[in-house]
């Protein structure tokens, strides 16, 4: 196989461009067969957008067309397809997986075809189901604690964008073998390659189904409304789970595949003596601007089919050393009230594929480390959590708090910024009456009393940096939403380098327990939890 790279087109070319310049390099006339490896936008000299591409090729004679191409851009290459280290399990072990987001899934996928048919627990209720309970929640405002935008089949980022970028490295090919079951399971084909895959809230319910009923059509077992209330153990090792306070389900191999917002299930590991720590996380604010002004900043035009909405990434350092920077943006998108408890409030950010609403939003977050939280206990940062969502709530009285950037900004008096709002040339004028797209019950409150002042001027200096950035940016009529607490888990249960708890059997996985951070790292861990329990069950049937 021979490797392209650095291949540059304008962004409205052809199949026949492709091939043509693919060609060109190759100094051949047959026509290859070209698969796309990576696509990225160059948009460095704007308005002129062009693809970037990285393309694997293969022709016949591949040693003579090698030989004459131009060797600038073609290399050899050789692909190292992912192998899951157990093909054909034929014993009667069954490994337990508690949760379904994407690290359950995955893990219990991987189990399933390799045929140790799992039995997946979730507490919440199957996706059908969680998007009649989530929508419901936005239009009448009756929160069911247990099927919510945090609890339920698919995970916490069924309701997101569904992003795939992540910054994990991929030696082991885990990365690609997630996006490869994605598309089997009926995501879109481009996120093999784009830079910055995506896959959408609406179609993202559908893979979730279908990955489920793969699981169970390879032998596995899914049990929806199967909260786990307890742990059986015996001499330091896991004996099985009790199941919504009564039933016992016994188990030699149970993954802790729990959601970052699975609050209660952290407090029972802790009184079972279950290691874990605090770890640092982030809270925020979610801010929308008109989709133009970002597509003017990104692409130097409002609008550009090829390619829709576009994204932003922006990060800052303040004076103080936090750091401040963007997270699941989400264009053409909408702020979502994603609350899992009674009497608190946090808000998320969604697109639906086509990503074609007239708002862009983001979370903008603020680093926050163990030592704000006051106290060493393990579980301190969920407390800081709560704390926080509490406060969203009661100024929201129940609804999400929205104000104005530039009232959000003069709280924070103890630094002096210019008022936004101005006209600048090459940027969008925010209207007076811009307006928020959110999903769930809003109104008008003041946000910024939501934090305490180190973060409310943390938050205030990483705007005003970004301003720099994007022009508009910090206009004084941007909006904000609060709080976004839910960003990744406070909490890291511990494992050793077999992937095992302190209690020998149970194996945390993913961003609930602390070792993921997005969809496609909590899958890829799932997938890694997966080989070692595979693993670890031969080699004790071997044993015994």
């Amino acid at each position: 196989m021979l490797r392209i790279n650095q291949l540059k087109l304008p962004v409205d070319h052809t199949e026949e461009d492709l091939i043509r310049r693919v060609k060109k390099l190759l100094r051949c006339e047959e026509t290859p067969q070209i698969t796309i490896v990576r696509r990225s936008i160059d948009a460095r000299k704007k308005p002129d957008l062009y693809f970037n591409y990285i393309l694997n090729i293969q022709v016949k004679n591949q040693a003579s067309v090698y030989q004459r191409c131009d060797k600038k851009q073609v290399m050899i290459w050789e692909e190292t397809p992912y192998r899951f280290p157990v093909a054909s399990y034929k014993g009667d072990t069954r490994p337990v997986i508690i949760g379904t987001g994407p690290a359950g899934l995955f893990c219990g996928y991987m189990l399933a075809k390799a045929g140790f048919k799992p039995i997946l627990l979730e507490r919440g209720a199957p996706v059908e189901q969680r998007t009649k309970d989530v929508e419901r929640f936005w239009k009448k405002g009756k929160l069911d604690p247990e099927s919510n935008v945090q609890f339920g089949e698919g995970g916490a980022g069924t309701f997101s964008d569904g992003k795939l970028n992540t910054l994990v490295k991929d030696k082991y090919g885990r990365n690609k073998e997630v996006l490869s079951l994605f598309v089997e399971a009926g995501a879109p084909q481009e996120i093999l390659y784009d830079y910055k895959p995506h896959i959408g809230t609406d179609i993202l319910t559908n893979v979730v189904v279908n990955m489920r009923n793969a699981i169970l059509e390879m032998g596995g077992e899914v049990f929806f409304h199967a909260k786990v209330t307890d742990l059986l153990f015996e001499e330091g090792r896991i004996k099985g789970v009790v199941i919504n306070g009564r039933e016992r389900l016994y188990a030699a191999y149970v993954v802790l595949a729990l959601g970052h917002s699975a609050r209660d299930t952290f407090d029972m590991l802790y009184e079972k003596k279950i290691m874990m720590e605090a770890k640092p996380f982030a809270v925020g604010i979610r801010v929308e601007h008109p989709q133009e002004l970002i597509n003017l900043s990104q692409y130097g035009k409002k609008e550009e089919r090829k390619l829709g909405n576009a994204p932003y990434k922006v990060t800052a350092k303040t004076e103080d050393g936090r750091g401040v920077y963007s997270f699941c943006m989400c264009p053409g998108g909408y702020v979502v009230n994603a609350s899992s408890e009674p009497g608190r409030l946090a808000v998320n950010g969604m697109s639906y594929s086509g990503r074609d609403g007239s708002n862009a939003n983001s979370a903008i977050i603020v680093s926050v480390t163990p030592e704000d939280y006051e106290t060493d206990h393990p579980l301190a940062g969920i407390a800081f959590q709560r704390k926080l969502e509490e406060k969203a709530f009661e100024i929201g009285k129940g609804n999400i708090p929205v104000e104005r950037y530039g009232t959000f900004k003069r709280a924070a008096d103890e630094v002096s910024f210019c008022v936004g709002g101005q006209k600048e040339a090459g940027r969008i004028n925010i209207p007076e009456g811009f307006a928020p797209s959110i999903k769930g019950k809003w109104g008008f409150a003041p946000v910024h009393e939501i934090f305490p002042s180190a973060l409310l001027h943390a938050l205030v200096e990483g705007m005003e940096q970004f301003g720099r950035t994007i022009r508009g940016f910090n206009d004084d009529r941007v909006l904000v939403a609060g709080v976004e607490s839910r960003t990744s888990s406070p909490v890291r249960i511990l494992r050793d380098h077999e992937l095992q708890s302190s209690l020998k059997g149970l194996y945390p996985c993913g961003e609930g327990a602390g070792y993921a951070g997005g969809i496609t790292s909590a899958a890829m861990d799932g997938i890694y939890v997966a080989e070692k329990v595979a693993f670890h069950i031969i080699e004790n049937e071997k044993e015994n």
